[in-house]
This record gives C-alpha cells, structure tokens and sequence, in this order.
C-alpha cells in the first residue's frame, strides 16, 4: 500500500497578516519589542500625550470656571470709551465755532424741554468744554480755554431772562453771567487742564524721539 506523504506544517508568517515582532531573551528582546513599538507610532503625535484642542499648537479652550477679563478698572473703561469716539482736529477758529454752534443748540434744547434751566445748561456746558480741548489740533492747544468763556456767553443768550429792548436782553445777559459764574470757571478749568495734559504728552513724545534719534 501506499503512503500518502503529508507536508510539514509552516511556520513562516501566513499571509494577509502582520508580522510578530521579534522576541528575544531576557532584556535585548524586551528592548527591541519596545523599539518595534516605538517605530510603528505614527510620527505626527508625540508618545505620551493624547490628541486634542491643546495638542499640536491648536486654539485653547479657556479654562472652565475662569471667564476672561474683559473689563478693567473704571478709569481704564473710560480712556477706552474716549478713545473710541471720533477724533477730529479742529484748528482754534474751527474749535470755537464748534463750541459755539454747540452751546446755542443745547441753549434752545434747554429751553423748549427744561422751561430755560440755568442749572441744565451750566451741566452740559462741561462736556462740550472736554471735547472742544481734545479735539483741538497740536498747533492750537491754547485757544482751546480762550474760546470757551465766549462760547458760554454767546449759547447763554438763549436761557437768560431778558426784558424790553436791547438794553434789557442785555442785562438779562449780563445776570445770567454773574450768577452761573460757577459753571464758566468749571468749564474753562476742565479746557485748561485737559490742554496742559495734551501739552505735556505732546513734549514726553518730543523728547523721546529726540533720544532715540541721538546716537548712542
């Protein structure tokens, strides 16, 4: 009879299926198990660290718990606010003009919804004297305190009590100047001390690009 001879078994890696890393003995086949590992991670990711938002210089989430601050101090949130209103340069005739146009407008505001209020306009004449000291240019810093008591007295024409002719608006003028005196030297002080501030920037800045021009 005939003996069908059988094929020895394979031991070799079977196809369609990945390689068995080399194993070794004692700690050259531990080694070299961790260098077959170290090899297959993908080189994109660094070892030990999981994928993620923070991972790889991604955006990061703030924290949770600790909301960005997004507010500071008062004074901070005030300079901020001025700084994002409109910024023109008015030359010292422009500025005056402004003031001046300003104040009749609030004067004839005044009297049509506060009955000619002394009080309401003397309140409103300070912002318009900060705004006429900053947006006034470089070159015309000092007119800025000049214009505003005439400002006031032109605007005034239109709240002060005035009786029969010229002479008595006159009069009515001359009154409303002697009694709200308080508010014309607190607007043309607020002109005066923003126009030194600007100055004394304006000289800081001066001096600074002269040192930096200066060779050392």
């Amino acid at each position: 009879m005939e003996q069908h001879r059988t094929r020895p078994a394979q031991y070799g890696p079977r196809r369609g299926r990945a390689p068995l890393p080399p194993q070794g003995r004692g700690a050259g086949g531990a080694a070299a198990g961790r260098a077959g590992r170290a090899v297959a991670r993908p080189a994109g990711r660094p070892a030990g660290r999981p994928a993620g938002p923070g991972a790889g210089g991604g955006p990061r989430r703030p924290a949770a718990g600790r909301p960005a601050a997004r507010s500071g101090p008062p004074v901070a949130r005030a300079l901020r606010a001025l700084r994002g209103m409109p910024n023109p340069r008015l030359t010292g005739l422009g500025s005056g003009l402004f003031c001046a146009a300003v104040m009749l407008v609030l004067g004839f505001l005044d009297q049509l919804l506060f009955g000619a209020s002394l009080t309401v306009y003397g309140v409103l004449f300070l912002p318009v004297c900060l705004l006429t000291a900053l947006w006034v240019r470089r070159g015309d810093l000092l007119t800025a305190p000049v214009v505003v008591p005439i400002a006031f007295a032109v605007g005034l024409v239109t709240v002060a009590e005035s009786g029969k002719g010229v002479g008595g608006r006159l009069m009515g003028l001359v009154t409303a100047l002697a009694t709200e005196a308080g508010w014309l030297y607190g607007g043309t002080l607020v002109a005066g001390s923003t126009v030194i501030v600007r100055r004394v920037r304006l000289l800081r800045r001066r001096r600074a690009a002269a040192r930096d021009r200066t060779p050392a």
